[in-house]
């Protein structure tokens, strides 16, 4: 399947866009629902298979605002309801209509930090765009207009406009903060609380910050200096980052509080512990969790054989287990370090794979090889303990189980073998264990993630918890949601114990 060129989609936009102001007319609605969906340029499949850069190249400025002239300017703004952090989308989207994209930029930081990294690997598809009026009107889901592009154009504008500042900071209050791990969830606190003037320090276990955006998800879905970006911007606002912090283990949780003199902590470790099937020859050579994979090739660029910080396996035929944007992010990967077959191996059907259709696109363009109602039984090896293939059973699909999707049914004597040298299992995370571990007194639900109200607010006085570590793993703008929500709360309580501190000196 051919797609057209970077240049061909400008130009037709541009000549689209031409004849809508020349006509100097407002548009009906008519009339926008007329306009074409926008394609997202994209390098060539066949060219991308071996290179880390990023896949999706971004709307031109024509298409930008040929696509968000689609937008039908709801008055009920069903889209709104539908972003977990709420952003005014019909009001940045009609900016960007006008070529005003300052203003656009704007609207958008009035409630996400993030917009360059959302914009890139939120899935808009069930959020926003989801509630999208043409999605009704079409009956077809792409038909939604494409508001998470619009708002990577917008801020990819602003970085390349060299406009990016770093948000207002008010004076010292003499308040300090720990935030643990340096995800999305917490790059939002840090943010947020720091502009009312208290002291942060962020505490992140790895040498890099970032969290999931730079370990987990691979640099051709999200530049790595977009990340590193958002991150200067906290250091530039006075926010301290320390790195190769382990609380839990350098620390524990509690002696922040009460040794540290921190006032508050919020937890966004992440769900960072990998989930395995519990199936024969899991422990053998040639076998990776989709975690240590994508982090070895993320944030340790195994990818830059023989400059490398760390060595990742050479593999040749690779299975990867799962069907979520992680098992994607690692087939796709596999490819570009070499994997002459990558095969990607999920027990129900593509309708029910919960990855992108984007991701599942691309990977299937660049030679992906999707084997469906399958799964794997055992892993096989031989005498000196090495992956040499799997033993698979046929799937059928039978009545819908506690996630909506129908439950994948085993077809007794279906076996078969596929020969490989490297498993990947992307089945999921749990949460990262070390803080209940070290930290008993904190609540926990049976999956081990820790329990907070709508706050943020957990089972321990002064902490605070959202992100992966709350939800299980999620997306980028859900922990977003939940760490201003956190940053809401904690703000207040230190307003509340300043105020209760100046009436006591008062007194």
């Amino acid at each position: 399947m051919t797609h057209p060129t970077p240049r061909q989609l400008d130009e037709e936009a541009r000549r689209e866009l031409d004849k809508i102001k020349r006509r100097g007319q407002p548009l009906t609605n008519q009339e926008r629902m007329a306009i074409p969906p926008q394609e997202m340029p994209a390098q060539d499949p066949v060219a991308r298979r071996r290179t880390t850069s990023e896949v999706a190249l971004g709307y031109s400025e024509a298409q930008a605002q040929l696509e968000a002239m689609r937008c039908l300017q709801c008055r009920n703004k069903p889209c709104i309801a539908g972003c977990p952090v709420a952003i005014d989308i019909p009001a940045f989207v009609e900016a960007v209509t006008e070529g005003d994209y300052a203003s656009a930029i704007a609207i958008i930081k009035r409630n996400s930090l993030l917009p360059a990294v959302c914009g890139r690997v939120c899935p808009q598809e069930v959020q926003c765009q989801a509630a999208c009026t043409l999605t009704k009107v079409f009956k077809d889901p792409e038909k939604a207009v494409s508001i998470g592009r619009i708002e990577r154009f917008v801020a990819d504008w602003e970085r390349e406009q060299g406009l990016v500042e770093p948000p207002t900071v008010k004076p010292a209050t003499g308040c300090k903060v720990a935030v643990i791990g340096s995800g999305p969830a917490s790059l939002v606190v840090a943010a947020d609380v720091r502009r009312e003037g208290h002291a942060v320090t962020v505490f992140e276990a790895f040498h890099k910050f970032g969290g999931v955006m730079l370990y987990g998800i691979p640099e051709f879905r999200l530049a790595k200096k977009i990340v590193e970006a958002e991150v200067e911007t906290l250091r530039s606002m006075g926010v301290e980052l320390v790195p190769n912090f382990v609380v839990g283990r350098t620390r524990k949780l509690k002696d922040l509080l009460e040794k540290d003199g921190f006032d508050a902590v919020f937890v966004g470790t992440g769900a960072g512990l990998p989930k395995f099937m519990g199936i024969e020859g899991e422990n053998l050579v040639g076998v990776f969790s989709a975690n240590e994979y994508l982090t070895r090739a993320n944030l340790m660029k195994a990818y830059e054989k023989g400059r490398a910080a760390t060595p990742i396996a050479d593999s040749r035929k690779v299975a990867v287990l799962g069907g979520g944007n992680v098992a994607m992010d690692a087939a796709r990967t596999a490819l570009r370090l070499g994997a002459d077959e990558v095969h990607l191996i999920y027990r129900r059907t593509e309708k029910e794979m919960p990855a992108r259709v984007e991701e599942v696109m691309h990977a299937k363009e660049e030679g992906v090889v999707f084997h469906v109602l399958q799964n794997a039984k055992r892993i096989l090896g031989d005498q000196h303990g090495r992956v040499t293939g799997i033993e698979a059973l046929r799937y059928e699909l039978g009545e819908p189980d506690d996630s909506g999707r129908r439950r994948p049914v085993e077809i007794p004597g279906s076996e078969f073998a596929i020969e490989l040298d490297t498993v990947i299992v992307a089945i999921g995370n749990d949460s990262n264990p070390l803080i209940k571990q070290t930290t008993p007194e904190i609540e926990t639900n049976r999956w081990g993630n820790i329990v907070a109200d709508e706050s943020g607010a957990t089972s321990l006085s002064r902490v605070f918890a959202g992100g992966d570590i709350v939800l299980g793993a999620a997306t980028v703008i859900l922990a977003m949601g939940q760490g201003r929500q956190a940053a809401v709360s904690i703000n207040r309580l230190l307003a509340e114990a300043e105020s209760d501190r100046d009436s006591a000196e008062a007194g």
